[in-house]
């Protein structure tokens, strides 16, 4: 078969197309025919190296970790009824044309939902849903959300919209604004302006303001000038700079790190302010959670509730471009890998 291979940390040009051994479905494993591989930023950021403390993998490996596509065969003591079934799932190594997995990681794509789709869930889909409820997003929060334009970005706009928020998206220039309005932001702010941080709490202000288009059920107060939750997917300055705009009391989660880094956000600050934080290992969820989490958002898109965002699409011989269109930041949404 054929997968992408790292043969050494670098930039997108180490990735190279390879022949490998097709898989064998072991004890308890399914053999999977992959339609569409899931990419997220973070797989760029190993690639490079510079992850290394956090992942420790060492070239030649194949990168990625979702998958939506078709059971082909079911190792020893695997109920026959899977073969055929249509299904995402978490694997090791999903930028090739067949993976396995356990058979307790598949989940069923419902009919009439397409297999592409489903793949751009696989992992910005739970996460997305897992977060609001680990933030405890409720009606009439206000919730920041950076990085809007993104893979989950445009996922938490709507899913938080459905929660009864009132969201504010922060990404930048005017393609990437029109977006995030298309997909129900309350209101947009443009990062790569100057005052963006002054123009989001004024804009936080009108959204708690009497008669405005939100009642004052969060934390933040009616004259508030802060948002209940920020959602921070970009980490960095950018994220630092979003701090002081969760209200007292607030939740704040520092998930991302596609700038580089987690946002430094002082913690001490946090407490005296009563704002609770989240971090990157608040959205790891065990197997149980995934599986349900999963079934919610794939059932929310099969309904038309829930539309991922897919900037691209590269077939997998071409993984070098899909990382290096993933890490030239001018899509919106995300890339995934066709087989």
């Amino acid at each position: 078969m054929r997968a992408a291979q790292v043969k050494a940390f670098g930039g997108p040009e180490v990735l190279a197309t390879v022949e490998l051994a097709d898989p064998v479905p072991g004890p308890g494993e399914v053999l999977i025919d992959v339609a569409h591989a899931d990419t997220i930023y973070v797989e760029t950021q190993v690639r490079s190296g510079r992850f290394r403390a956090y992942f420790p993998v060492e070239p030649p490996y194949v990168p990625g970790g979702g998958v939506s596509g078709t059971v082909t065969a079911v190792g020893p003591g695997v109920d026959a009824g899977w073969v055929g079934r249509r299904v995402t799932s978490f694997v090791t190594g999903s930028y090739a044309e067949r993976v396995t997995a356990p058979v307790t990681a598949p989940s069923t794509v419902p009919d009439g939902l397409d297999l592409r789709t489903a793949a751009a869930l696989v992992h910005d889909g739970v996460t997305a849903a897992g977060l609001l409820e680990r933030t405890a997003v409720a009606p009439g929060d206000r919730v920041l959300i950076l990085g809007a334009s993104g893979g989950m970005g445009t996922l938490l706009i709507q899913l938080a919209r459905a929660r009864g928020a009132r969201v504010v998206a922060a990404a930048r220039g005017a393609r990437k604004s029109a977006l995030v309005r298309e997909l129900g932001a309350d209101a947009v702010v443009d990062v790569s302006e100057r005052d963006w941080v002054e123009r989001a709490r004024d804009t936080l202000r009108e959204l708690g303001a009497p008669g405005g288009s939100i009642p004052a059920a969060g934390v933040a107060g009616a004259a508030g000038a802060a948002a209940d939750v920020v959602l921070d997917g970009v980490g960095g300055e950018l994220g630092l700079a979003a701090f002081p705009l969760t209200a007292e009391g607030g939740r704040f989660s520092a998930h991302g790190a596609s700038s580089g880094g987690f946002a430094a956000v002082d913690v001490a600050e946090a407490e005296r302010r009563g704002v609770t934080l989240f971090g990157i290992e608040h959205v790891q969820f065990d197997e149980a959670e995934v599986r349900r989490l999963t079934a919610h958002v794939l059932a929310e898109a099969a309904a038309g509730r829930l539309r991922p965002v897919i900037g691209a699409q590269f077939p997998l011989t071409e993984a070098a471009a899909a990382h290096a269109a993933i890490e030239g930041r001018e899509l919106v949404g995300k890339v995934v890998l066709g087989m």
